[in-house]
């Protein structure tokens, strides 16, 4: 290939829509066009996105080479077709729904894609659905060769794929094939718990801490036959996937003992049992393939993608129990990291490119979204007429400020460099908050994040003290594994809680606000390479003697995180936040005027 050769990959029409760019097999830029459209999990073409993605690699799309579609639209639509032969007459209303938008978009996705760039259609490749996202999770490792498994609802057939990258290739040994699907089972419990699908998994995996998995031996019985690799059949009689319009029937309801939840109602003990049931068959079932597929290719690394593999609550299994001695993860592992993983699968698949892994790995800490700068004339102008007010900082003296406001009960947003790739805030789109107060979990989901009460808080922690706080050897910068709170730390809560939001309330250790009522906590480590919060770590440990923090998404309920330093002002002023870090520049609460009208 040419010198400076630029590969863009897209992935869209189905949920998070994201473009990622490549210069000579270099990640450029990646980011999902939610955060720029501001309509969360956007599945529209990514216009915003691949435009910030030329403007950072300071091309025009006539200078990109080849564009890169993250799945094969033509397979996609022959298990469409033969899916729903297979389940007439039940499927005609799923058909009839679905036909228009394949017969005059999805099928013709080369010629759409074509339009849409502008660029004549040579340009475009396609890429299978599992293949992106084992070229998501290969070639951004850190190893020069493991075994890759990939886990979600469905691509085109494949539901999990498994095999091994070496040097610059990677190969799909052995497939899991729709309906057989632990995406879409997780999900079909997601929607009877009564949260969305494609994004309340989170909820339900939040939820489950707080049952009882009495369901459990119902699933493996009625729902699933599982075999000793991992792999599974499912009983095709408790779901309308294939065919309907909802992802099950009123025979799952009647299993179960009651109908499914529905949206916003009280969650009772029988929801809460359902959560932790499949969570722990979710365990079992990643933790036989993964045991499976270590002995299958006898390698000592494992790295995976899938939207499956963002459930940190069995990637920390794995990492624990699974027999690798390093677990990998892409931290956007969903569709979204298609497109990064297609245009990789390009550069080294389809064009033998060869590969240099690092140490570390080659995400650059997954900040490769839009930048907010330290300073910016335009910011400046377009926050005044927001009605902001603010105090310029130096750098040092504004870590330092931020960890005081923090040992004080402050809760502080903090949006400033390059956003990060993927569902996790990790320092740049973040609000920080007490770890060690008692009220900072309930302040958080009720006052600010306008969210479900009852879901845990990932905290941040200083690398080299990680290990003091939590059941834990390594790094953890992406917050894509869980790990027990060390027993040390752990309190016995005080009173005998039924209700869960008083389960809540209850102090299990000396840093509550990050610890689930398990005992666990979704760790995310930082070293000097994430300075600012590095910074703010080591001030706040010398306030008040803990280096952790509470770190949350900077958004609100139902919002992308914040990508500009407009979209954090207005987020700042609509919740009970008390201050914000926008690049250098600190925000008061109480000291903002409304803009004049």
């Amino acid at each position: 290939m040419k010198k400076n050769t630029v590969i863009l990959g897209i992935s869209a029409y189905y949920h998070d829509s994201a473009a990622a760019i490549l210069r000579n097999g270099e990640i450029v830029a990646a980011a999902q066009e939610e955060r720029f459209t501001r309509k969360k999990a956007d599945a529209s073409f990514p216009h915003n996105a691949i435009d910030f993605c030329l403007q950072q690699c300071s091309v025009s799309i006539e200078d990109v080479d080849e564009i890169v579609f993250y799945e094969d639209p033509l397979k996609k639509f022959e298990r469409l077709l033969q899916s729903q032969h297979w389940a007439v007459p039940k499927s005609i209303v799923a058909f009839l729904h679905a036909m228009p938008k394949w017969l005059t978009q999805n099928l013709w996705m080369e010629k759409n894609i074509a339009r849409e760039l502008g660029l004549p259609r040579r340009k475009i490749l396609f890429c299978d659905h599992h293949q992106s996202h084992a070229a998501s999770a290969f070639y951004p490792s850190p190893f020069e060769q493991a075994a890759i498994l990939t886990v979600d609802g469905v691509g085109e057939w494949s539901t999990v794929a498994w095999g091994v990258g070496e040097g610059n290739h990677t190969s799909l040994q052995q497939h899991m094939t729709y309906p057989n699907s632990l995406g879409l089972l997780y999900s079909a419990f997601t929607y009877y718990c009564g949260f969305k699908i494609n994004s309340g998994e989170y909820k339900l995996m939040g939820l489950a801490p707080y049952g009882q998995p009495r369901f459990a031996d119902t699933i493996k019985q009625q729902l699933i036959s599982l075999h000793d690799d991992g792999s599974f059949t499912m009983n095709q009689n408790y779901f309308s996937y294939t065919h309907g319009m909802r992802t099950i029937n009123r025979r799952f309801e009647a299993l179960f003992g009651q109908a499914a939840r529905k949206p916003e109602s009280e969650i009772t003990q029988h929801y809460m049992d359902v959560a932790a049931s499949i969570q722990v068959v979710t365990n079992e079932v990643l933790l036989a393939m993964a045991k499976h597929v270590r002995a299958q290719t006898g390698q000592k690394n494992l790295v995976l993608a899938g939207g499956v593999a963002l459930n940190v609550v069995s990637m920390g299994l794995l990492q624990r129990e699974a027999g690798f001695e390093h677990i990998w993860v892409q931290p956007a592992a969903g569709d979204a990291g298609g497109a990064l993983g297609a245009a990789l699968w390009a550069w080294h698949d389809k064009h033998k490119n060869e590969r240099r892994p690092t140490r570390t790995d080659r995400m650059q800490g997954a900040f490769l979204g839009i930048d907010i700068p330290l300073k910016s004339r335009e910011d400046d102008i377009a926050l005044n007429a927001l009605g902001g007010v603010w105090e310029n900082q130096h750098e040092n003296t504004l870590a330092r400020k931020v960890a005081e406001l923090i040992a004080q009960g402050k809760v502080v947003g903090v949006a400033r460099g390059r956003a990060e790739w993927g569902p996790r805030a990790l320092g740049n789109r973040s609000i920080f908050a007490n770890a060690q107060d008692r009220e900072t979990q309930y302040k958080l989901n009720v006052k600010i994040k306008a969210r479900e009460g009852f879901r845990p808080f990932a905290p941040m922690v200083l690398r080299e003290d990680a290990a003091e706080y939590f059941s834990m050897q390594g790094d953890s910068p992406y917050m894509l594994f869980t790990y027990p709170v060390r027993e040390e730390r752990r309190l016995n809560p005080a009173g005998d809680a039924t209700d869960i939001y008083e389960k809540v309330k209850q102090v299990r250790s000396n840093i509550p606000a990050v610890t689930h009522v398990d005992y666990s906590a979704r760790v995310q480590t930082v070293d000097a390479s994430n300075a600012f919060a590095h910074t703010v770590l080591q001030q706040l440990k010398k306030e008040t003697g803990c280096s952790v923090m509470v770190n949350t998404s900077f958004n609100v309920r139902g919002e992308p995180i914040v990508n500009t330093a407009q979209d954090a002002y207005r987020c700042f002023m609509a919740t009970d936040m008390d201050y914000v870090v926008i690049g250098n520049r600190l925000f008061d609460k109480t000291k903002q005027r409304r803009p004049a009208k």
